[in-house]
C-alpha cells in the first residue's frame, strides 16, 4: 500500500526540524529566517563532531520556539538516550520552557513522529519497579536513558552530564548586562559548572539576544580569535534591519534596508524602534552589535585617565544621588567620593553606590565623610525636596550639607565634567571603577542618565565649578 500523506509528512519530520515544528505545529508562521535557522540546528544535531553553535537575534523573532522549544524534542524523539541541559537567566523560565517541551512530547501527533520517546504518565506503561522522573525541572525518557534537564544561569547542575547543552537568554535585561559583577558571575558560572558537565563529543547551543561587548558570547568569541586552541563557535547573526550588501552575508540574502520579518516587524516599526531606543540600545538588541563606548557618548576609556594614589587634597566631597524610591531598595543609589587637589586636580576615590533605603544610604555617606575628613556632603534633591537632607541629619544634625537642584539638563550638567576628563583634569584613583566607568562610557545624551553618573558629574561639579574655603586632606598612601 501506499503511504498515506499524513505518513509521508511525519516521516519528512523525523528528518527535519522545521517540517517537524509544522507539523507539530501547523499555525507556525514560517519565514526565510526560521528555514535557515531551523537546517543550522538539523546540521547541528546530525554532525558527528563536539559542535558549537551561537544564535544572535532580536527579541520575538521567534528563535526560542525553534532552538529551546522544538529542537529538544526533535533531538529526544531523534534518539531517546540523549541527555539534554538546557538553561536560561531565571530558573522559572527554564523551567516554563520545560513545561513546553513535555506538552510537545505529550501531543498524540508528537507520537505520530516519534512513537518511542515517551514521558512517564498514566497512559505510558513502564515496569512497576521503574519510577521515570517527571516534573518541572527534569524529565526522563521511559525505558530510555534520554532527560531533560533544566536550570537557571548561576545555578547548580549537579549529578548529570549532557549530550547537548543550550543556554538561552543568559542575561536577564541591561542593568544585568551593564554589570561586570553579573557578567563575571555569569562567565564564573560557564566555566566552572555548565562546561564541566559536558559529554564526550557534547554539543552546546548558546541563544541570545547580544546586550554588550564583554558578555558570554563576547568572551567565548573573543577565546576563539586569541588561541588556536580554542572552540570554532559557528556563529547566526541576523540584524531587524540589514545593513551589509548581500553578496557580503551568504547566509541571509536581503539587500541593505531590507526587515528580517516584515510580515512581523515592518521597516516602519524597526525605524520607531530606533528612535525609541537610541542608538546604542538599539545597535545591541536589534541589529546585534553592542558596543562596550558609543560614538554619541561623552566619555570614553581614552580620556579616563588613572592613578595609584591621589595626593595631598585642598577638598573632598562626597556626593549622593538617591534612589527615587523612598522605603525599598529596588533602586540604586549613586554615592562617590572626590577630592581636588592645589594644582586644580580632581580625584575620583571611591564608588560607594549600591540598592539601599534612605537610612543605609545616609550611614553609608557620614561614615565617608568622616573617614576622609570631607568638607561637605552635596546630594540631589530633585526627587526627595527635603527628605534628603532631613534623612542624613536624622543620622548627624551637624554635618556640612547642600541640596542640588538641578535646573539644567543631564547633558549640559555632564558635558564641563567630560571637559575635564578631556583635559586630564580628572583621575581615578586605582582600577576599581568598573561599573561607574562603563556607565560614563555608553551614556549618550538623551537617555536616562544612571545614578553612579549623576553622583560622578556632580560632585566634580562642586569641587571644580562651586569652590568655597579650603580644607587640608592628607594624602592617601595607597
Amino acid at each position: 500500500m501506499l503511504p498515506t500523506k499524513e505518513q509521508i509528512q511525519a516521516e519528512k519530520a523525523r528528518r527535519s526540524l522545521l517540517n517537524f515544528t509544522t507539523f507539530t505545529f501547523p499555525d507556525y508562521q514560517v519565514n526565510w529566517h526560521h528555514r535557515l535557522l531551523a537546517n543550522k540546528l538539523t546540521d547541528f544535531l546530525n554532525s558527528p563532531h563536539p559542535s558549537r553553535l551561537m544564535i544572535f537575534m532580536p527579541p520575538r523573532y521567534g528563535k526560542t520556539e525553534l532552538a529551546s522549544r522544538r529542537f529538544p524534542a526533535f533531538a529526544l524523539g531523534r534518539n531517546p538516550n540523549t541527555k539534554i541541559i538546557a538553561c536560561s537567566y531565571a530558573k522559572t523560565l527554564s523551567s516554563d520552557i520545560n513545561r513546553d517541551v513535555q506538552r510537545i512530547i505529550d501531543t498524540p501527533t508528537y507520537r505520530k513522529v516519534f512513537p518511542h520517546t515517551k514521558l512517564f504518565g498514566k497512559n505510558v506503561r513502564t515496569s512497576s519497579q521503574t519510577k521515570w522522573l517527571r516534573n518541572n525541572d527534569i524529565f526522563e525518557i521511559v525505558n530510555h536513558r534520554g532527560f531533560y534537564k533544566s536550570a537557571g544561569v548561576g545555578g547548580g547542575i549537579t549529578g548529570k552530564g549532557y549530550d547537548i547543552g543550550i543556554i538561552d537568554d543568559p542575561i536577564k535585561n541591561a542593568e544585568a548586562a551593564y554589570s561586570p559583577t553579573i557578567r563575571e558571575k555569569i562567565w564564573e558560572w560557564y566555566t566552572t559548572t555548565f562546561y564541566t558537565r559536558r559529554e564526550n563529543n557534547a554539543k552546546i547551543i548558546i541563544i541570545m539576544t547580544r546586550w554588550h561587548e564583554d558578555d558570554l558570547a563576547g568572551r567565548l568569541l573573543s577565546l576563539d580569535d586569541d588561541s588556536e586552541f580554542a572552540e570554532n563557535w559557528e556563529v547566526i547573526k541576523l540584524r531587524a534591519m540589514k545593513e551589509e550588501p548581500a553578496e557580503s552575508t551568504p547566509h541571509d540574502p536581503r539587500e541593505p534596508g531590507e526587515p528580517l520579518w516584515p510580515e512581523k516587524f515592518s521597516a516602519e516599526d524597526i525605524k520607531i524602534a530606533r528612535k525609541t531606543q537610541g542608538e546604542r540600545k538599539f545597535n545591541a538588541l536589534q541589529q546585534q552589535k553592542p558596543r562596550t563606548t558609543e560614538e554619541g557618548a561623552l566619555w570614553n576609556y581614552d580620556i579616563i585617565k588613572r592613578g595609584i594614589a591621589y595626593p595631598d587634597l585642598v577638598r573632598v566631597v562626597v556626593s549622593i544621588d538617591p534612589a527615587t524610591t523612598s522605603k525599598s531598595t529596588s533602586d540604586l543609589t549613586g554615592m562617590t567620593v572626590q577630592g581636588i587637589d592645589e594644582r586644580g586636580y580632581g580625584y575620583l576615590i571611591e564608588d560607594l553606590s549600591g540598592k539601599m533605603t534612605p537610612n543605609q544610604w545616609a550611614n553609608k555617606a557620614i561614615s565617608a565623610f568622616h573617614r576622609y575628613e570631607a568638607d561637605r556632603i552635596v546630594a540631589e534633591i530633585n526627587q526627595g525636596g527635603d527628605m534628603v537632607e532631613s534623612t542624613i541629619r536624622s543620622v548627624d544634625p551637624s554635618i556640612p550639607y547642600r541640596g542640588v537642584h538641578a535646573t539644567r539638563g543631564k547633558q549640559l550638567r555632564a558635558e564641563p565634567v567630560a571637559a575635564l576628563y578631556e583635559q586630564g583634569k580628572i583621575i581615578h584613583v586605582k582600577d576599581k571603577f568598573k561599573e561607574l566607568e562603563e556607565q560614563l562610557c555608553t551614556w549618550e545624551p538623551g537617555d536616562r542618565s544612571p545614578n553612579r553618573l549623576d553622583a560622578l558629574v556632580q560632585g566634580f561639579t562642586e569641587l571644580f565649578f562651586y569652590t568655597s574655603g579650603k580644607s587640608k586632606v592628607k594624602a592617601s598612601t595607597g
